[in-house]
C-alpha cells in the first residue's frame, strides 16, 4: 500500500491558510443562510414548514455523505478530493444565488452539501499528514479549532451584513470568488497525498448514507410533527436497521469506509461523543439566541449578527492560548475545562427574561461560552487527530465531521422539540412564552455539555507530548 506523502513544506503557512479557508466556507454556510431565511421566504414563496428545508437539505446531504467523502480522499488522494468537492460546492452556490423557485434553491443547497461532504474531510487529513511534528501540528489544529468554533458566530455576522446591505442572494454568491481562489491556489501549493489502492465500500457507503439521512430526517420531522407521527417513527426505525446493518457490513469489509479500529481507542471513542454533545448544545445556543435577540428584543439581522462578535473573538483567542497550553496540560484537561465553561454559560442563560438587557444578561455568558468552545475544540480535535494510520486519515477526518454535522442537526432537532413542548405548556405574553421555551432548551443543552465533562473524565491521561519549541519558532518557518 502506498503511504501518503506529506504536503509540500516550502510554504506550510500558505498550505494551512488554503485548507482553513475551505473549512471556513463550509462551516459558515449553514449560519450565513440562517439569518437570511425571512428574505428568502418572501422572495421565493416558501411555506413556513418548507423554509426549514433550506437548512435541512444542506445538512442532510453534508452529514449523510461525509463518510463516503472521507474515504474518497484516502483512495483518490486528498488534494483531488478537495478540488473536486470545491468545484461542486462553488457551482452549486452560484446556482443557488440565481434560484428563481423554491425547488431550484433546495436542489442547489443539496448539491452544496454533496460538495462539502467530499472536501471537508480532506481539511483535517491534510493537516494530519502535512504537519507531522507535534508542536507545529498543535498550532495548526488550534487554528482549525478556532475556525470551526467561531464559524457559526461569524456566519451570523456575515449573513446579517450581506442580507441588510445587498441581498440574500449574496449569502450564496459570496462562495463563488472564494471557491475560485481555492481552485487556483490548491494545485499550486498543496502536494497530493498518495493514493491508497482499493475500491469504494459501496455497501458501507449506501447503508451509512441512508441510515444517517433517515436519522437526521426523523429527528427534524419529530421537531415539527412529534414522535407519534407515523413518518417520524418510520424514519427512525429505518435508521436503526440501516445503522446496525452498516456496523455488520463494516465488520466484514476488507476495505471498510469506516475502519472500526478507529473506535478501539477509548480516548478517540470518547472524543467522537464529545463532539456530538458539544455541537448539539452549541448549535441550539446559536439558534435560540438568534431568535431571542430578533423576536424578543427586536434586533435586526445585522444588529443580531454583531451581538455574537464577543463570542467569536473569545473562541479565536482561547483556541490560540489552548494550543500553546496543550503540551503542558494535555487534551483531557482542555476538554473538561471547556465543557464546564460551556455548561456554566448555558445555565446562566436559563435566567433570561423578556426584559433582559444584552450587556447585563447576555454578554457574560456569551464570553464564557466562547472561552469554553475554543479550549474544548482544541482538546477534542487533538485527541481525534492523534495516532491515526496514514491510510485512515480521510476516514477519521470524515467521521470527525460527521459527528459535528449529525450532532448539530440532531441536537437542534431535540432542543426545538423541547422548546415546542415548553411553549405549549406555558402561559403569559408572547414574549414570555417564547423566552420560557428558550430557557428550557438551554437547560437541556447544559445537560448535553455535562455529559461531555463525564466523557472527558473517563479518558485516560496520555503520555506528555513533545515539549513546546522556543517562542521564536513560527508555524510558517
Amino acid at each position: 500500500m502506498n503511504e501518503p506523502r506529506p504536503a509540500r513544506q516550502r510554504h506550510p503557512g500558505l498550505v494551512l491558510a488554503i485548507v482553513l479557508i475551505c473549512q471556513t466556507m463550509f462551516i459558515l454556510d449553514t449560519n450565513v443562510v440562517n439569518i437570511a431565511l425571512p428574505d428568502i421566504q418572501r422572495d421565493l414563496g416558501f411555506s413556513a414548514p418548507g423554509l426549514s428545508w433550506v437548512l435541512n437539505a444542506y445538512m442532510l446531504a453534508f452529514g449523510g455523505l461525509l463518510l463516503l467523502g472521507g474515504r474518497a480522499g484516502d483512495i483518490l488522494g486528498q488534494r483531488r478530493a478537495l478540488i473536486g468537492g470545491v468545484v461542486v460546492f462553488t457551482v452549486a452556490s452560484l446556482a443557488g444565488g440565481l434560484a428563481t423557485s423554491a425547488g431550484m434553491l433546495l436542489a442547489a443547497r443539496a448539491a452544496q452539501g454533496i460538495g462539502a461532504a467530499v472536501s471537508a474531510p480532506t481539511v483535517l487529513a491534510l493537516i494530519t499528514v502535512g504537519f507531522p511534528e507535534p508542536a507545529r501540528r498543535a498550532r495548526a489544529l488550534g487554528a482549525y479549532a478556532a475556525v470551526s468554533g467561531s464559524g457559526a458566530a461569524i456566519g451570523l455576522i456575515a449573513g446579517g451584513m450581506l442580507t441588510d446591505w445587498i441581498s440574500w442572494r449574496w449569502v450564496l454568491f459570496i462562495n463563488v470568488p472564494i471557491g475560485v481562489v481555492l481552485l487556483i491556489l490548491a494545485p499550486l501549493f498543496i502536494a497530493e497525498t498518495g493514493r491508497n489502492p482499493g475500491r469504494f465500500d459501496l455497501a458501507g457507503s449506501l447503508t451509512s448514507t441512508l441510515g444517517m439521512t433517515a436519522l437526521v430526517y426523523g429527528f427534524i420531522r419529530a421537531a415539527e410533527q412529534g414522535f407519534g407521527d407515523a413518518i417520524t417513527l418510520g424514519a427512525l426505525g429505518a435508521a436503526a436497521v440501516l445503522l446496525v446493518l452498516f456496523v455488520a457490513v463494516e465488520s466484514r469489509a476488507r476495505q471498510p469506509i469506516v475502519p472500526l479500529r478507529l473506535f478501539s481507542d477509548r480516548n478517540r471513542a470518547a472524543g467522537y461523543l464529545v463532539l456530538l454533545f458539544v455541537l448539539a448544545a452549541g448549535n441550539g445556543m446559536f439558534f435560540f439566541l438568534t431568535q431571542f435577540l430578533q423576536q424578543v428584543r427586536g434586533y435586526g439581522p445585522l444588529q443580531a449578527g454583531f451581538a455574537f462578535v464577543p463570542l467569536a473573538v473569545l473562541i479565536l483567542v482561547s483556541s490560540s492560548v489552548a494550543a500553546r497550553l496543550l503540551p503542558r496540560v494535555g487534551a483531557k484537561a482542555l476538554i473538561a475545562v471547556g465543557a464546564a465553561a460551556i455548561s456554566v454559560a448555558l445555565l446562566w442563560m436559563t435566567r433570561l427574561t423578556p426584559q433582559a438587557a444584552y450587556a447585563a444578561a447576555l454578554l457574560g455568558p456569551m464570553l464564557i461560552a466562547g472561552l469554553g468552545m475554543g479550549v474544548l475544540l482544541v482538546g477534542a480535535t487533538t485527541v481525534l487527530s492523534s495516532d491515526i494510520r496514514a491510510e485512515d486519515a480521510g476516514a477519521a477526518s470524515g467521521l470527525l465531521n460527521v459527528m459535528q454535522q449529525i450532532g448539530g442537526a440532531l441536537g437542534l432537532a431535540i432542543l426545538v422539540t423541547v422548546f415546542g413542548a415548553a411553549t405549549r405548556a406555558s402561559r403569559g405574553t408572547a414574549h414570555e412564552v417564547l423566552t420560557g421555551g428558550i430557557t428550557t432548551a438551554f437547560t437541556v443543552g447544559s445537560a448535553f455539555t455535562a455529559c461531555t465533562i463525564l466523557l472527558a473524565l473517563a479518558m485516560r491521561t496520555p503520555q506528555p507530548p513533545v515539549a513546546e519549541p522556543a517562542p521564536t519558532e513560527q508555524l510558517t518557518r
